[in-house]
């Protein structure tokens, strides 16, 4: 099994640590401390050793903060985990704030008068510190850096930084030797006006050293940073510990190699020198900007040089990921079809999670294309769990699926040539019709994101309310992005791209994202359909004026006829429905036993 069951959030512990943390503010001479889901990378997946907020708080969702004060202590989360985190923290010691409308850096500015705020500057970035210095600025409040994270300094069995093998991604699944793409990395650097950049996010490394590792849980990161020259030799700072013999003399090829401690007085020799260093605001923590312009370096900022070459999936990548969408298609039918047969009752979330995990790693050995990891903890919710978005069963929480209840199935699959990320949603035993039409509701603003033809320049927030605009006419809606970009056998999250309110980044050829509306009843059922596609290159459209994009559908598995209502679909929606069955089909039908195809073709039949 690649997933554990076993609760690591107990509420109980919340209070003594809070307590221990006050004291070290106390030492230190500060009011506050910010304690971010985050690590020295800024990434989403850290390591266990940077759990932090977890620990404290109990609160073991990817995304939030923490700010404790004398006399109280907020978490910050968002939309998907506001019953969460009422399940895992105190709510005696924690009040909550939404992440998005109300961001520690707005909360300090309506409320910091007067307090010294201290923060651990690798765990924040340049951008983040940026906003809490005007918040600050406006309340009257002071920030102050930290050279110890008051988290560390209390836990005294925090696990050690992780020393996973790294491993060479081989040329067929990557499509480009890691020399070209420094070398194309290089020529940016150039264009920005910099001197060398700074790479911090592990995918960014991974993806350009064409290297994969096992840092992270279920992502194929190794922990590194690198220094890209525009002219000369990359530096990649990793714990050689890690590496293999042919993984090292691979990398040295292309890199000088240092242990992580380097990175610092790297940094600080070439900015004595009077580089100018181009680091992303966004995703490079405060720490490295300050040990640049503290030394007498110029720091550029610029977008990570490799995140669009990254995210712009080539042939070779696409290829890879269609391939493992159709195994992973006919794990997940294989894994519908055995549900549908089960009695109500009989199952309970782990075991369903279990069985799905199963069907995925045989079909991995059958089509000997190795299941590596699953890409997340499977979302496994029957009934009132299928309403927390982000929910993930424990042995404490776990619940079978119930007869008139919905079951919702959040899952994906590593393998070496793609990362896979499928929702469906399906009814056990009698669905209402109250279920039926809201399900329905969903399926409809699927549909409208895959039908989609866009001009060049089109951004994810301009895509978003097309998911939405069924649920809207109803005075319904979903408390999450439509979608999240998805690397190549890489991060399940992927940035820049992303279909949601905020999704400023431009769609680009070979972008993956995923089509994932929702809607959830908070205590009795959620409802979540998910595939992920990719954007297609412009093509003239007959008597059109100007080429349009749109997207290819990679995912492949039916959804649930019995709670579609036929009649709310117009006639392109049951057209797009059918076809799309009729691929499923097509090409999943000859990967699954024969019964399961019997099964398959009954539930994809046409409308």
């Amino acid at each position: 099994m690649f997933q554990s069951f076993d609760s690591t959030a107990d509420p109980k512990n919340g209070p003594a640590r809070v307590a221990l943390v006050r004291a070290e503010m106390a030492r230190r001479g500060v009011d506050a401390f910010l304690v971010p889901r985050a690590d020295e990378h800024q990434g989403e997946y850290v390591a266990r050793r940077s759990e932090r907020l977890a620990w404290l708080t109990g609160f073991t969702g990817s995304a939030g903060a923490a700010l404790i004060l004398a006399d109280r202590a907020i978490v910050f989360v968002d939309g998907r985990y506001t019953l969460q985190v009422r399940d895992q923290t105190d709510g005696e010691t924690f009040t909550y704030e939404n992440l998005v409308e109300t961001p520690p850096h707005k909360w300090l500015a309506a409320h910091g008068a007067g307090l010294v705020v201290g923060f651990d500057p690798w765990l924040h970035t340049i951008s983040d510190v940026r906003d809490l210095e005007k918040a600050a600025k406006k309340a009257g409040a002071t920030l102050m850096p930290l050279g110890e994270n008051l988290v560390d300094a209390i836990w005294d069995d925090q696990p050690p930084p992780p020393l996973e093998p790294v491993f060479i991604h081989p040329i067929e699944f990557a499509g480009e030797p890691a020399k070209d793409k420094l070398a194309r990395l290089a020529a940016a650097i150039r264009e920005a006006g910099a001197d060398h950049a700074v790479l911090t996010d592990p995918s960014s490394v991974a993806w350009t050293f064409n290297i994969r590792g096992g840092d992270v849980a279920h992502t194929p990161l190794a922990l590194a940073f690198a220094i890209l020259p525009a002219d000369g030799m990359p530096r990649l700072f990793i714990d050689r510990r890690k590496l293999p013999l042919e993984t090292e003399a691979y990398l040295t090829q292309l890199a000088d190699l240092n242990g992580p401690s380097a990175l610092n007085d790297e940094l600080v020799r070439l900015a004595e020198g009077g580089a100018r260093i181009a680091l992303d605001p966004s995703l490079a923590a405060e720490r490295l900007r300050g040990l640049i312009a503290d030394n007498g370096g110029t720091v550029v900022e610029a977008p990570d040089p490799a995140r669009i070459p990254r995210a712009t999936k080539n042939a070779a990548e696409l290829a890879g990921s269609r391939a493992a969408h159709r195994r992973d298609g006919a794990a997940v039918t294989t894994f519908l079809a055995w549900l549908e047969a089960q009695e109500p009752g009989s199952v309970d979330e782990i075991a369903a999670a279990t069985r799905l995990e199963g069907f995925r790693i045989a079909k991995g050995e059958e089509t000997q294309a190795t299941l590596r990891d699953i890409a997340f903890d499977t979302i496994s919710g029957s009934g009132p769990n299928g309403a927390i978005i982000h929910y993930r069963v424990t042995t404490p929480t776990n619940r079978t699926l119930g007869a008139g209840e919905l079951y919702l199935v959040d899952s994906g699959g590593q393998y070496q040539d793609g990362t896979t990320d499928i929702t469906r949603t399906v009814a056990v035993g009698e669905p209402t019709d109250e279920m039926r039409e809201r399900y329905t509701m969903v399926l409809k603003g699927l549909i409208a994101v895959s039908l989609l033809r866009f001009p060049a320049g089109t951004r994810g927030c301009d895509v978003d309310p097309f998911a939405r605009a069924a649920l809207w006419r109803a005075g319904l809606d979903f408390a999450h992005g439509t979608g999240h970009g998805v690397g190549a056998y890489l991060a399940v999250h992927e940035g820049p791209q992303r279909i949601a309110r905020t999704g400023t980044q431009k769609l680009l050829p070979g972008m993956i994202v995923s089509n994932e509306p929702g809607y959830y009843k908070p205590g009795a059922w959620g409802i979540r359909l998910e595939n992920l596609i990719v954007v297609d290159e412009a093509h003239d459209i007959p008597g059109g004026d100007i080429a349009m994009h749109s997207f290819e559908t990679l995912t492949l598995a039916p959804f649930d006829r019995r709670l579609i209502v036929a009649g709310m679909l117009s006639a392109a929606e049951r057209e797009w429905l059918d076809a799309y069955h009729a691929r499923v089909i097509a090409e999943v039908g000859p990967m699954v036993d024969a019964d399961t195809r019997a099964w398959l073709e009954r539930a994809a039949a046409a409308i």
